[in-house]
């Protein structure tokens, strides 16, 4: 039978602005640990610290730019774009733009703060 998900688990974000994820499905608001599903709403300025996950991750950007930092450029993905970056590959995303952006993340496996393996 189809289970729905009422709402979203809210989780807290790394970075130097706060920023709201909302977790449909993942190891906090469903239990699944194959795949998360999470919603971002970022603000204008917005950046984390680099990161090295051992997890895919698939990120389609609804609103907005979010910039991808990676150990060869830079890559500005747009309303309507997405981007995938595979495991153990670094990464630093951020939001630079003035309106700042909304963007739907996978993961695969499930995002988690213990394989994430941000910079100090």
């Amino acid at each position: 039978m189809p289970r729905l998900i009422a709402k979203p688990a809210v989780i807290e974000a790394a970075g130097n602005k706060p920023k709201r994820i909302e977790e449909f499905a993942g190891r906090v608001n469903t239990g699944h640990a194959s795949t998360s599903v999470a919603r971002m709403v970022s603000p204008g300025g917005w950046v984390e610290p680099g990161q090295r996950p051992e997890f895919e991750e698939i990120t389609v950007v609804l609103r907005g730019m979010l910039r991808v930092e990676h150990e060869g450029g830079v890559i500005e993905v747009r309303a309507g774009q997405g981007i995938v970056t595979a495991p153990g590959e670094w990464v630093r995303y951020s939001t630079p733009e003035a309106e700042g952006a909304e963007y739907l993340a996978v993961c695969l496996p499930a995002f988690s703060p213990l394989t994430v393996h941000r910079d100090e």
